[in-house]
């Protein structure tokens, strides 16, 4: 028998209480917690808080532990790595382990190479690359991205994101020349979800509205669409969307950013989200899972479209050799299996989830692909209004229950676990969950 999930005093307790008050008095304000949780140490899928209790973790600290927390062959390469080399520039200095690396996500990537690749430090840094390379390769302005997008919170990237307002409040003016369209929902849909029967008419607000009214495709450097909408709300795009896309932005020489920041590197149940589509895009933009937790992203790009100018760009840390070598021994444990395993495990708790909740009126929509489930939460399952308060709640009573979740979108509830859980997990997890719906509802 599992000992985990496992709570041997009702969260918070003693310890992460005090903790939390210190919390309050030293740190930022815009650092918002989802429920009292304060973490200790963790292993595998699981997570242990400060006083002793056992969670078994479905939020992966937002998608980015996808070995598992402290998996042991990425600690060993961690701790070799450690005792070798720390720090030196990528940009400035050669390493074999970030060429090593490098080679083996371009092997990976979609569509024919050949790849190269640029490290950086995060999903944001990545972003603002490929944006910053697309205007220098087409000579062309302007970027258009999705509403319901959330490509990160940095200048550039911050003016592509357009998730929500509080992201965006109060710090304009942005990127100019960043234009918003519709993604792969019918846009007359209520919540941001596609009905079955739903054709890619989304695309006709691109070619036909924003084409012919307000922008010429001719001055557009790059369209950046998430292959799955992450904090848009687990969104899996009408499986016409992409590959219309693609169609339109090659007649345009427009390049093509696929964000794989949230959805890539396994997620999906498959290495890049984009393999589900057939896409093949120009750009990647990847973080998050890529180094089992350890701050790493990386940008590739077809290699007649990544030609900078030497020390036009440029990290400082990006491609640290510690954070290389945790991403090597990820990238070794996703060929290994845990592609496969996310592709499996997340069929059954795709099976487990609609089985256990779709006969609950809050419950709207169970979508997803591998280990990227959204669970949509709804006021009435006819009208679909979403119910953004009723998610917390389910939220927290989940967390009462040992279960760490999170929420996307206006009222989704994702689950996103390490790549390494089991359908056991799978099972637990889905019964946790309605268990909260019922009492939340």
């Amino acid at each position: 028998m599992r000992d985990y999930p496992k709570l041997v005093c009702p969260p918070p307790g003693p310890r992460a209480r005090a903790i939390i008050e210190r919390d309050a008095r030293t740190m930022s304000q815009n650092y918002r917690k989802d429920y009292p949780l304060v973490v200790d140490h963790a292993k595998g899928p699981v997570v242990v808080d400060a006083d002793g209790n056992r969670y078994l973790d479905f939020a992966a600290g937002i998608a980015v532990a996808s070995t598992g927390h402290c998996h042991p062959d990425v600690v060993a390469a961690v701790q070799r790595q450690a005792a070798r080399l720390l720090h030196l520039c990528a940009t400035d200095f050669y390493n074999e382990d970030v060429v090593t690396l490098a080679e083996g996500l371009a092997r990976r990537a979609p569509g024919p190479g050949p790849w190269r690749v640029f490290f950086a430090n995060s999903g944001a840094e990545v972003v603002e690359a490929a944006v910053k390379l697309a205007r220098l390769r087409t000579g062309r302005p302007k970027v258009v991205a999705f509403y319901g997008a959330f490509h990160g919170r940095t200048f550039g990237a911050l003016s592509l994101t357009a998730s929500k307002p509080v992201q965006r409040r109060g710090y304009a003016p942005l990127l100019p020349e960043v234009l918003h369209s519709h993604y792969a929902y019918c846009y007359r849909c209520p919540v941001n979800r596609h009905p079955d029967t739903c054709k890619v008419e989304c695309l006709d607000l691109l070619t036909e509205t924003m084409f012919s009214t307000t922008t010429d495709p001719s001055e557009i450097a790059a369209v950046i669409v998430e292959p799955v909408q992450g904090e848009g709300g687990y969104v899996v795009p009408h499986p016409g969307f992409l590959p219309r896309l693609r169609e339109v932005t090659r007649k345009h020489g427009i390049l093509l950013i696929a964000d794989e920041v949230q959805c890539g590197m396994g997620r999906t149940g498959r290495m890049f989200a984009s393999e589900h589509f057939g896409l093949e895009p120009d750009m990647i933009t990847l973080a998050k899972g890529i180094a089992s937790g350890l701050p790493l992203g990386a940008l590739l790009a077809k290699d007649d479209v990544m030609r900078w100018e030497s020390g036009s760009h440029g990290s400082t840390f990006g491609g640290n050799p510690v954070a290389v070598a945790a991403g090597l021994a990820t990238l070794r444990l996703l060929e290994e299996g845990l592609v496969a395993n996310a592709d499996r495990v997340g069929r059954v708790l795709m099976t487990a989830l609609r089985d256990r909740l779709g006969g609950h009126a809050v419950v709207g929509d169970v979508r997803g692909l591998g280990l990227m489930i959204g669970v949509e939460i709804v006021r009435d399952r006819f009208r679909r209004e979403p119910a953004p308060e009723l998610r917390e709640r389910i939220l927290e009573e989940a967390f009462k229950r040992g279960l760490l979740l999170l929420g996307c979108g206006r009222s989704t509830i994702r689950l996103a676990p390490p790549l390494v859980v089991d359908e056991e997990d799978a099972a637990t997890a889905a019964r946790i969950l309605e268990e909260a719906v019922v009492a939340s509802a």
